[in-house]
């Protein structure tokens, strides 16, 4: 068992249809049929969203994001439209916001690779492939793999675990034609984060894009390459051979794993709050990510 610990109450905005509660976002529709995209500062872990709030986690998300399709455009177009509050909007949602394009969803996880880690690390050690792709032999926890690779996922349901799948079924899935211009695509903008993140003292481990058609033109959507959706870990601290730090949530998931917290993951019972140390700690890095990356301070 999984899921919110406590399931929101969606703001209602007049001229505005509220369409979904995702684990951090809420998505509505306006009256001209774009969607409107607000991030909450709620975090998960677990296949659990949490009862605490990470302050300022939304705008750093959405801000991130803006400035990431910003270094990106000339690669792949992206379905921002406005940043513009609508009307009626709470106060709150500054900052937060993205006016998008409709687009057709493409229903795959399109996860790129660079390092090895995560679920990755797990079918290596029983394999010696991730998501049926052969690797050699001699990697480890955090090892930079000879090339990014293309490793997609099935899209879960909030609470469920997101499912790493081969290239094979996203064809048979979705098509050969645009099973390849997945692949392509999220590679070339796996490539580019990469090599600014690197200029930048931050190695981006791997990371997931979600991306829909408009007409036939492929267009990147969601969010993009922020420590929601990637691993960043810091360069000067690499070192292969077990767990890296990194710019993330590591502090909740750490704290709920400890004798501290007092929770049991393999229970059915929900998370307990966090502590404020800790929702604090998690701020910083996720702030601390922004700053670096993009040469801004946090306002």
């Amino acid at each position: 068992m999984s899921g919110f610990v406590e399931k929101p109450e969606p703001i209602q905005v007049p001229g505005l249809v509220h369409l979904h509660t995702g684990k951090v976002r809420e998505l509505y529709q306006n009256e001209a049929g774009d969607l409107v995209m607000v991030a909450s500062d709620r975090t998960s872990a677990f296949d659990w969203v949490l009862p605490t709030e990470i302050p300022d986690k939304g705008r750093v998300l959405t801000q991130l994001s803006l400035w990431w399709f910003d270094q990106l455009s000339d690669l792949v177009p992206n379905h921002v439209l406005s940043t513009d509050l609508p009307e009626g909007a709470p106060a709150d949602w500054a900052g937060r916001t993205l006016v998008c394009k409709s687009l057709r969803m493409v229903p795959v996880e399109a996860v790129a690779r660079g390092y090895l880690t995560g679920s990755g690390l797990a079918e290596y050690r029983e394999s010696r492939t991730v998501c049926g792709l052969a690797l050699p032999e001699g990697l480890v926890d955090g090892s930079e793999l000879p090339a990014p690779i293309f490793t997609p996922a099935t899209k879960a349901a909030v609470g469920e675990h997101d499912e790493n799948v081969s290239y094979e079924e996203v064809a048979r899935q979705v098509g050969a034609e645009t099973a390849a211009q997945l692949r392509q695509t999220t590679l070339a903008v796996y490539s580019r984060a990469r090599d600014i993140a690197r200029d930048r003292g931050i190695i981006l481990a791997d990371t997931k894009f979600e991306f829909g058609y408009e007409g036939n033109t492929l267009v990147l959507a969601d969010e993009v390459l922020t420590p929601d959706s990637s691993r960043f870990w810091p360069a000067d601290q690499w070192e292969p051979g077990h767990a890296q730090p990194s710019f993330d949530k590591q502090f909740v998931r750490d704290w709920l794993t400890s004798a501290e917290s007092g929770w049991d993951r393999a229970s059915e019972q929900p998370p307990p709050p966090l502590p404020e140390e800790i929702v604090a700690a998690t701020r910083a890095k996720y702030v601390e990510a922004y700053e670096r990356l993009t040469g801004t301070r946090w306002a």
